[in-house]
């Protein structure tokens, strides 16, 4: 490939990136709808944070992500928690995107995406109580080891 072509190509890549996280943005701007009347919001800003955040712990755990992602997932699943207001929104979730990352590796992938979002639910609401450190360190353990295992 020649230089010219070579930019052209890169240039190209940029603008797809680009469209992509606009996309992204505006799918996260659209969980407004819902979760206002759960009393959270995101500004343009913190969807770009959020954003920002999930190519990060993308990297951090040597994934990579396809299409939307688990974002818009983990809002709609956690948003009606009584342990998430506005103060702790943005925070709560880039941490539960964390842990998610961190936990689909831990399952050696054995888990679907919505089991474990189903689970970290579960967890969060019962057992943790909202505590995003138990939930990590002691509540996905658990089912991590069962699925390296064979138990799950």
């Amino acid at each position: 490939m020649k230089d010219e072509e070579l930019m052209q190509f890169l240039t190209l890549q940029q603008g797809n990136q680009e469209v992509v996280l606009q996309k992204q943005k505006e799918n996260l701007m659209n969980c407004n709808t819902y979760t206002t009347k759960f009393g959270l919001r995101l500004s343009e800003q913190e969807a770009q944070e959020l954003l920002v955040e999930r190519k990060e712990s993308l990297k951090r755990e040597g994934r990579i992500e396809f299409g939307e992602g688990i974002l818009t997932k983990l809002i709609y699943a956690f948003c009606d928690s009584a342990y998430i207001y506005q103060d702790n929104y943005v925070d709560t979730i880039e941490r539960l995107q964390e842990i998610f990352y961190l936990y689909k590796n831990e399952c050696l992938d054995e888990i679907t995406d919505d089991e474990l979002i189903a689970y970290m639910k579960e967890r969060f609401e019962g057992i943790c109580q909202g505590d995003l450190e138990y939930l990590e360190d002691t509540a996905l353990e658990s089912i991590a080891r069962k699925i390296r295992r064979g138990d799950w």
